[in-house]
């Protein structure tokens, strides 16, 4: 545990307003303060009152724990993503007869754009794509090797959809040593904590601890569900049940750490002979190295694999940016405000997109 002292709490400060979307004016005046105070704080130049830190944190929705356990960039360098985007997507027929289901368009952005985001979000810059044969030079050709994004895009392919835990055994040679996040293609979240989420799952991971994300739905039997004690501790999961003993689904995000890939061999094959990512869980639930962070009010979550859930999600991206006049998860915006990229390459991406309001977006951020 690290001495309270030691933290660099303006440089917290700094990315949980950034997280949240919140510039230093608006800070400013929600402590009754100028915007060169607040940058000095950020700055460290300043010193913060306890009342000052009091109304920060409820502003950012911070806990105590978040500036105890915050880490520096060169602690989470290590840990790796795979965004899994193979599958036939035939649920979307006859949509997807000609285009893979993660580059259909939700909103303003390709849908695989959005689990991009969240491993960006992250800090995770070593990123691994599975997709089928025939898609991926199309995932190639709008990705490329992921530097306009200021990380690095690497592609492997995945012969069969024979289950989601296959993904680590297709990534082994990628993964090596490190602990991995996995999203699925085809999921989208958002939510102003969410930073806070996968940061702590980071954390876990490092403490040799694996962490899946809860959503409570409305039609569990649908999804892999998670049991939880009256403490919100997982107690068991269960891959689509006709009876769920909760009402909470297992999102399509994964935090795992290092040895994922030669626990993955230890699966067996289900009566689908497929690999299921439910029986890689349960392996480390049964170690007792399993936990769950649940996202609750003021968070959203699409398994987009619907005609309706392309549409809600298209809906609420739409909504949220036209009020908030913003665009949200984007890898240019991330990757701009994380320091990964300068204002030349994303004044580039903005230049080739500058004929609708996205490009429009990102050249108004490259202004500020």
């Amino acid at each position: 545990m690290k001495r309270f002292d030691s933290i660099n709490i303006g440089e917290v400060l700094r990315r949980a307003r950034e997280n949240m979307g919140l510039t230093q004016e608006e800070i400013a005046l929600k402590l009754n303060i100028g915007r060169d105070a607040v940058l000095r704080i950020e700055k460290g130049t300043r010193k913060i009152t306890a009342e000052e830190l009091h109304e920060l944190i409820g502003i950012y929705n911070l806990g105590i724990e978040d500036l105890l356990l915050y880490e520096d960039d060169d602690e989470i360098n290590n840990i790796k993503g795979i965004i899994l985007a193979g599958g036939s997507g035939t649920r979307l027929y006859p949509i997807t007869k000609g285009v893979s289901k993660q580059l259909l368009p939700i909103y303003d952005k390709p849908m695989i754009y959005y689990p991009l985001s969240v491993l960006m979000q992250a800090g995770i810059k070593n990123i691994l794509i599975i997709t089928t044969k025939e898609d991926q030079p199309y995932f190639q050709r709008l990705l490329k090797d992921g530097s306009q994004f200021g990380i690095k895009l690497e592609y492997a392919i995945q012969p069969k959809p024979e289950g989601l835990a296959q993904a680590f055994l297709i990534g082994e040679d990628f993964i090596g040593d490190s602990a991995c996040a996995m999203v699925l293609g085809d999921n989208i979240f958002y939510g102003n904590g969410l930073v806070r989420e996968l940061k702590q799952a980071i954390r876990n991971t490092n403490n040799d601890i694996a962490t899946i994300f809860g959503y409570e739905v409305k039609d569990p039997e649908r999804f892999g569900i998670m049991e939880l004690d009256s403490d919100n501790n997982v107690i068991g999961v269960e891959e689509k049940p006709k009876l769920p003993k909760s009402d909470y689904a297992i999102t399509g995000l994964y935090f795992y750490p290092k040895g994922v890939s030669e626990m993955a061999k230890k699966v067996k094959p289900s009566e689908r002979n497929e690999l299921e990512i439910t029986s890689l869980n349960e392996l480390y639930l049964n170690n007792k190295k399993l936990k769950a962070r649940l996202l609750g009010e003021g968070y959203s979550w699409f398994d987009t694999g619907t005609f309706e859930s392309l549409l809600d999600a298209s809906n609420m991206i739409k909504t949220i940016e036209e009020n908030r006049d913003a665009v949200i998860c984007s890898p240019e915006k991330i990757a701009y405000e994380n320091n990964w990229i300068d204002n030349d390459i994303l004044m580039k991406s903005a230049g080739e997109q500058r004929k609708n309001s996205y490009g429009e977006y990102l050249e108004r951020l490259g202004e500020k």
